[in-house]
């Protein structure tokens, strides 16, 4: 017994030991300078390690650390740092003031001598550019990300909507309109090689959700030549300290401090022009190694940044073994747009860096963000000991505002409120956007058309009408379905037409879909359909051209679309129609003289010819499409792909089936495509380029809605898209043999207009392109173009040449979304 007893008093010891022995506390605390300010953004690292946080925007920090005797440094640029020894018994408060750093000139040196210390610590640090680029090839880390936005100003209504009943915003129509935090693991090599696993997802107010921060966005090397390519602008902005930084820059000494042994030169960035595509601020370099320590840049509007006033990044490094790694890195933002003035920050902190890990084969794939399913599941209490960076009291009082009320916010209740406000009339939405009818909690929708594109005209209908209307029910695993009836009545041709189309995704992740669609409806000749009816309607009333050409078409599909493997889609699909010519029956317009031709394109001064004869078509399709190197994320509630940097490649086939259901079309087409949307080029811009062909293998029977159409224009405001004719015609070069066809459309984004003084403040993008087309109805027809651009607005100058004959030139101008 006395043995028992003795051993169950050794465990009850070696316990409480070990229980003493893994215990945590929490070390909170404030950084201040000596004058009593916040100091945002430390770093506070734990010994001799990457372990560590960051101070938030308020000067807060929490660590939890084990107890015993703890090691920590405090660093943030442009203070001195600060080392501390605490023993942790309990949780701890420690508040740090840091000091300034005081950058000294060692002798009075005179501006022209700080400029030419400054370039020569720039070129050493250039000379090694390529060096320090690359000198990390692999890495594995955990990072923290927070990012806010918070509206300081919004107008009272938005397109008749009360803005701080929406965005829920206070009385002064202020508030954080977005807060999120995310933990992930991420690997990296070179080159560009990115897997990250988000396992935890927080976002104020929405249990559910699942937050947008990737910490890959955070990788900013400014060891690059340029930064924030086709982001922010379209050309990106040039690194103080690339090869060519001495073109755009100027510097300043502005003196040296010594750290661990170490001097550290800080060095002012100043843009030669203003209007440049370049950073200003000051940057931190490591004396004989040649190194950034640390930056702190900005960009504003001035620079070409678009929708945001000011882009401001804090970059702190963190030195392991004899390699430098981003420790924290920041970026702030404000700016205002349409009324609406805002600022935030998005925030990430790297820690625990493995620097040699071991990476299996197939490890990297195009999957560069995996969101776990149960990320957003963690508890409040998980968040307070895993939270990297504290939050500020703003921040806690909205996580607790909109997160107390979340539960409520779910039910039925709450969604029906705020639906009645949402779901309210007025003359903007019935007259100029659709009007949305929305039962949240249900996750239902009804959208209607608004009238403006509801009403138009055309020589065929005269005055017509076309409603319809948009009923959609969604699911919580981001499936889908919708039905849209749809009818349309022409005054002039009195014939009323009609349908149905309806689409479901059953699978979000892989994108799957199946449509079908029946009834009736008026349709264009050119199944691309180039001119919208809106478009069209102006080009018949104001200027007396009909330009589109329509058909009626009585209809059954049906089509099924599947990625079977990231990347690859096949689309499938099957149409039956019985297919009417249609011919003019008004040749009203608001112009006295008129140059309406006939609904026929062939034969534009004989109504009487119709195009074609009636009948019935069955007709099979299939396309098979792959984008080369496409990255995506993986989230519960889908597949998200991100714009490619290489070719998307696509296969098409189209066999008109006869002697099915009356279907008199026999044929058989085929077409391969390849289109590069972005092609970057560095500070000379970005281009686009398409190639394209097809041939018809079989001709037995086929009409003029079965040939290859192309996407042709013959208005003066035109459709942008870079894989568009500009001059060529709707109707008459469409082909029933092969083709080939090329586009190419280059953006240089003010490259040279930002150098011109009276030119620059309008930061106007210039445009030139050009296409080709051959085939036996159009050989060797070509267009270029050269114009300008700004934001979604365009107009350029073009030539049509016919055989190098010129035989169409003039203005174009659009209003649409392009490159």
């Amino acid at each position: 017994m006395i043995g028992y007893l003795r051993y169950c008093i050794l465990c009850l010891l070696s316990f409480g030991v070990l229980a003493a022995w893994g215990q945590h506390f929490v070390l909170t605390g404030k950084v201040t300078e000596i004058k009593g300010s916040n100091v945002p953004f430390v770093s506070v690292y734990v010994g001799n390690t990457t372990q560590g946080t960051s101070s938030n925007i308020d000067g807060q920090y929490k660590l939890t650390l084990p107890a015993g005797k703890v090691e920590l440094l405090f660093t943030a640029v442009g203070y001195e740092d600060r080392k501390v020894t605490v023993v942790l018994k309990e949780n701890t408060i420690l508040d740090i003031v840091l000091a300034p750093k005081i950058f000294m000139l060692n002798d009075v040196i005179i501006k022209s001598k700080t400029e030419d210390l400054a370039n020569e610590m720039i070129k050493k640090v250039i000379a090694k550019r390529k060096i320090y680029l690359n000198e990390i090839d692999a890495f594995s880390a955990e990072v923290y990300t927070k990012a806010m936005q918070k509206l300081v100003n919004a107008p009272k209504r938005f397109f008749g909507r009360d803005v701080a009943t929406i965005l829920d915003l206070d009385s002064n129509r202020q508030g954080i309109i977005y807060l999120s935090e995310t933990e992930s693991k991420l690997d990296f090599k070179q080159r560009d090689k990115v897997k990250e696993v988000m396992v935890s997802s927080k976002i104020a107010g929405d249990n559910n959700g699942f937050s947008f921060n990737k910490a890959s966005d955070l990788m900013v090397n400014f060891y690059n030549n340029v930064l924030f390519e086709d982001k922010l602008s379209v050309r990106g902005f040039v690194s103080p300290v690339a090869d060519n930084a001495f073109s755009y820059y100027k510097y300043k000494f502005l003196g040296n401090s010594e750290e661990d042994g170490k001097t550290i030169s800080k060095i002012e960035v100043i843009p030669k022009r203003g209007s440049s595509p370049t950073f200003s601020g000051v940057i931190y370099i490591v004396n004989d190694s040649w190194r950034i320590n640390a930056v702190n840049l900005f960009v504003t509007k001035d620079n070409g940044i678009e929708l945001i006033d000011t882009l401001t990044v804090n970059q702190q490094l963190i030195e392991i073994g004899n390699v430098y790694a981003p420790q924290s890195i920041q970026f702030s933002i404000k700016g205002k747009i349409l009324g609406f003035k805002f600022t935030g920050y998005v925030m990430g902190v790297f820690k625990n860096y493995n620097i040699q890990p071991q990476f299996n084969k197939n490890f990297f794939t195009k999957e560069i963000l995996k969101v776990e399913r149960t990320s957003n599941q963690k508890e409040p209490f998980y968040w307070e000991k895993h939270r990297s960076v504290p939050l500020t009291l703003e921040e806690q009082n909205n996580y607790l505002r909109k997160d107390s009320i979340s539960a409520l916010k779910a039910s039925q209740k709450y969604l029906d409120s705020v639906d009645r406000i949402k779901n309210r009339f007025n003359i903007a939405q019935i007259l100029v956007t659709p009007y949305v009818y929305y039962r949240s909690y249900n996750k239902k929708s009804v959208t209607y058309d608004p009238l403006a594109t509801s009403v138009f005209y055309n020589t065929i209908e005269g005055l017509a009408l076309k409603y319809a209307v948009n009923w959609r029910q969604g699911f919580d695993d981001g499936r889908f379905y919708s039905i849209k009836p749809e009818a349309r009545y022409g005054f002039a041709n009195e014939r009323f037409n009609a349908n149905i189309k309806a689409k479901y995704l059953y699978d979000p992740i892989r994108n799957a879909t199946i449509s079908l669609g029946f009834g009736s409806e008026v349709a264009n000749l050119n199944s691309l359909e180039q001119t919208n009816l809106l478009r069209n309607t102006i080009n018949a009333l104001f200027f007396g051209k009909n330009v589109a050409k329509f058909y009626e078409r009585r209809f059954f599909n049906v089509e099924a679309s599947r990625e079977f493997a990231p990347s690859f889609e096949l689309k499938i699909g099957v149409d039956y129609a019985k297919r009417i010519a249609l011919s003019n029956s008004n040749f009203r317009s608001l112009r006295s003289n008129t140059n309406f031709t006939s609904n026929n394109p062939f034969t534009p001064n004989d109504e009487n010819i119709l195009l074609f004869p009636e009948h019935k078509a069955l007709v099979v399709s299939g396309t098979l499409a792959y984008t080369v190197a496409q990255k995506y994320i993986t989230r519960p509630d889908g597949r998200f792909y991100m714009e490619s940097n290489f070719p998307r490649i696509e296969f098409n086939y189209k066999r008109g089936i006869r002697g099915v259901f009356g279907s008199s079309v026999d044929y058989d087409f085929i077409s391969l495509e390849v289109y590069q949307k972005k092609l970057h080029f560095g500070m000379l811009g970005k281009s686009s380029i398409l190639l394209g062909a097809g041939k018809f293998l079989i001709t037995k029977n086929l009409n003029y809605p079965d040939w290859k159409h192309f996407r042709a224009n013959q208005s003066m405001v035109f459709d942008p898209d870079e894989r568009n004719f500009q001059f060529l015609d709707f109707y008459l070069f469409n082909t029933t043999k092969q083709y080939f066809e090329a586009h190419f459309q280059h953006n240089f984004g003010s490259f040279f207009l930002s150098k011109i003084p009276l030119l620059k403040k309008l930061k106007l993008e210039e445009i030139i392109g050009g296409a080709y087309l051959s085939s036996p109805e159009k050989r060797n027809y070509s267009e270029f173009y050269f114009g300008v651009k700004r934001l979604n607005f365009r107009i350029h100058y073009g030539y049509a040449y016919d055989r190098n004959v010129l035989i169409e030139k003039g203005f174009k101008f659009s209003y649409g979304f392009n490159l």
